[in-house]
Order: structure tokens, then sequence, then C-alpha cells
């Protein structure tokens, strides 16, 4: 069986059971960072775990990239393999799907200076996208694969973000 006929009959497979149970299409993932020493943090979620550190000029020790890099890591990706998914479900063929990601920042707001916002100014995607199909179709489909693609939504849209604070003494 080839890599597109696994996925789509992977997906279609869940969405059968989504349909008929709502409630399985809903999950909460739960996720946690921990810095002891220095500014080097370390992300891990169930079997899965990444390092993050700050450059030396920041006061870190570089011993892995910045948050922001898994960030845009985290939205590119999300964005590249929604499209290959929408595509696949579509039985349209993308031989490759590239996502650039543009991210603007004032990096003097980050560190507490003036009144800017330390949000990003604005973030920028380059789709590029290898296949024989016309333009109108693939901009239909990456369209589609947009409008679903949560963290391509989670940038776009405001949401609801909430904290809570406990103090171990």
């Amino acid at each position: 069986m080839d890599k597109d006929s696994r996925i789509r009959d992977t997906q279609n497979r869940i969405k059968d059971v989504f349909k008929k149970r709502q409630q399985k299409a809903l999950s909460t993932n739960h996720a946690t960072a921990v810095i002891k020493d220095g500014l080097t943090c370390t992300f891990t979620q169930g079997e899965f775990s990444a390092v993050m550190d700050m450059p030396a000029i920041m006061g870190g020790d570089a011993a892995g990239p910045t948050p922001g890099f898994f960030a845009r890591a985290g939205i590119a990706g999300c964005v590249s393999i929604g499209i290959k998914q929408t595509a696949v479900m579509a039985g349209a063929v993308f031989d490759t799907v590239t996502v650039d990601i543009e991210t603007d920042f004032d990096d003097g707001a980050a560190m507490g200076l003036g009144d800017a916002s330390a949000a990003p100014l604005e973030t920028r995607l380059a789709i590029r996208i290898s296949t024989n199909l016309p333009a109108p179709e693939v901009f239909a489909l990456v369209e589609k694969a947009l409008s679903m693609d949560p963290w391509f939504l989670a940038l776009r849209d405001a949401q609801h973000v909430k904290f809570n604070l406990i103090v171990d003494e």
C-alpha cells in the first residue's frame, strides 16, 4: 500500500469514529516545560521531549533552539502537513509542499522596553506546491486545509488563554 492510500484509509477510519462518537473528537494535550538552571528549558509531552534555550547574547547557553523556533516549526509543519492531508483526502497529488514562515518582532518589547506589545507584529507564510493540478484547484484545497488547521487558526484568530499560578514554598 502506498503512503497516500495508507493516509487516506487511516483518516477515513478515524473520521468514521468521530462521526459516530463526536465526544471522541475532543481531546486535551498536557505537556510540561521545566527550567532549573539558567535558561535551558526541557519540554516534555508523552514520550517526546525537546530542549530550548536562548542564545548567549540573551543570557542563555544556546543548548537548543529558542522557543520561537519551535513555535514557527509548529505552525509551518502543521500547515504543510494539513495541506498534504487535505490533498490526499481529495485524491489530489501534491508532490512537494513547502511552507516558508517569516515573523516580525519588536525585540525591545520582549525585553520590557517601551509600550509596544511583545506579540509578533506580522507573520507571513509562503506556500509552494509542486503538482500537475491547475492553480485554482490547488488554491481551493489550500484554503480548505487552512480553514481546518489548528495552529494556523491559533495564530490567525484570537483565543482565550488563561493561566493558573502555583507557588511551591
